[in-house]
């Protein structure tokens, strides 16, 4: 099976609802949040990491970029849009459509990389420590 691969800078919030998946999905959209966004480069997950998560307290001020394989039959369903610069490409799925993209994932998330803003303190969830003490 093909795959793409791609990011999603996530929070504290999130990140511990992946973990209770064990790996395995994203955690349906919030009343508000019509789409779903993963990106589709690591340094534009990681701009968004760094500059807006780390800043937001419902973040935890901690910008996680998470990794992912996605079946490239079930990732052409979906638009690719540009939103600002040349490396701003996310791919936007229906809020509704989030518990069937996640059935097409391949393998498990994975963190790839974490910024911490001034304001953020460890999380007392022991598996998540473990995971973001790697990148202090």
């Amino acid at each position: 099976m093909k795959t793409v691969t791609l990011y999603r800078p996530v929070g504290i919030k999130e990140l511990q609802l992946i973990e209770g998946s064990g790996w395995k999905e994203f955690p349906p959209r919030l009343f508000w949040q019509p789409i779903f966004y993963p990106v589709l480069n690591q340094p534009y997950a990681e701009q968004i990491a760094n500059d807006w998560n780390t800043q937001d307290e419902s973040s935890g001020y901690c910008g996680i970029v998470t990794r992912f394989d996605l079946a490239e039959k079930h990732y052409r369903l979906y638009e690719t849009q540009n939103v600002g610069g040349e490396i701003h490409n996310e791919l936007w799925v229906p809020a509704e459509d989030l518990k069937e993209f996640n059935r097409h994932i391949s393998g498990t998330i994975t963190i790839v990389n974490a910024f911490f803003g001034e304001k953020f303190v460890m999380p007392e969830h022991r598996a998540l420590s473990l995971e973001l003490i790697k990148f202090l």
